[in-house]
Formats: structure tokens, C-alpha cells, sequence
């Protein structure tokens, strides 16, 4: 997206179009076709989060748009809202949660910044879970046993 902030001012300037309304300057041209490449781009992106996420998504991706050369508006960021909360009281389910979390922030095939960390984060209430499960599990032995099923 910062490629595009550069381009902003040319997005304030009115359109200069042919008769198919098509831009038709050079630089307008040029201007579409990165707005094309990044919207393009961002929804497959967005679309990557969506898939992988399943039950935990929050509805569909949003996006923010900019009005190209040509009057159209063009995807240049989004977001797919997550279910991050962790599963009071089952461990298994948070860690189950978790790794999914961890699977569709990293889903993309470039994942931003906020995807990493949101992945991080996911690590981080994994291993939480983790250590909540191998506490529960090392109460139900009974003192002086070994439960060999473990």
C-alpha cells in the first residue's frame, strides 16, 4: 500500500477518459494497471485468510478502496476479522482454535506484518493451552501413579 500512497495525488485529479471511458493518458494508464495489479492482488490475499480461517472468520473480507483514473474503485487494502478469543475451560479446543488461527493469518502467500503477528499471537495462545492441557492432564493422575495411556 505504500506504492500507492505516492500515487494519491493523482487519484485527486479528474479523470481524463476516452469515449469507451478508459484512461487515456500514459500516466493514467500506468495508474490503472497498478490499481488493477493491487486490487487483483488484495482480494486473493483476503481470499486466502477466508478460506483457511472456516468457522472462526467474522463474516467476509472488508476492504478499502481508491477511485482510479477510469472512476472505478479499486481494492488497496483489506481485512478478514478473526475469532481470537480463546475456549475457556477447554484447552484442547483453544489449541484446536489456535493453530487456526495461526493457519489463516499465515495463509497468504505473503503475509503482511499484522499477519505475522496475529500469528505470534496465535503461537502464544497455543503454547498456553498447551501448558493449561499438560497441567489437567498431570492432575487427573492420581499421586504415586503412572498413567501410561499419556
Amino acid at each position: 500500500m505504500n506504492a500507492l500512497s505516492a500515487l494519491a495525488p493523482a487519484l485527486r485529479r479528474p479523470p481524463a477518459q476516452g469515449a469507451a471511458g478508459q484512461a487515456k493518458s500514459p500516466e493514467d494508464q500506468a495508474l490503472l494497471q497498478k490499481l488493477q495489479a493491487r486490487d487483483r492482488e488484495v482480494r486473493a490475499h483476503e481470499q486466502a485468510h477466508l478460506a483457511a480461517a472456516g468457522d472462526i472468520a467474522r463474516g467476509g473480507p472488508t476492504y478499502t478502496y481508491q477511485r482510479g483514473p477510469d472512476g472505478r474503485m479499486y481494492a488497496v487494502g483489506g481485512e478478514v476479522s478473526l475469532d481470537t478469543s480463546p475456549i475457556q475451560g477447554d484447552p484442547e479446543a483453544t489449541l484446536a482454535k489456535a493453530r487456526q488461527i495461526q493457519a489463516s493469518a499465515t495463509a497468504p502467500a505473503d503475509p503482511s506484518p499484522q499477519d505475522r503477528a496475529i500469528a505470534a499471537a496465535a503461537a502464544q495462545m497455543a503454547a498456553a493451552a498447551s501448558l493449561e492441557l499438560a497441567r489437567k492432564q498431570a492432575s487427573d493422575v492420581a499421586p504415586g501413579r503412572v498413567d501410561l495411556e499419556a
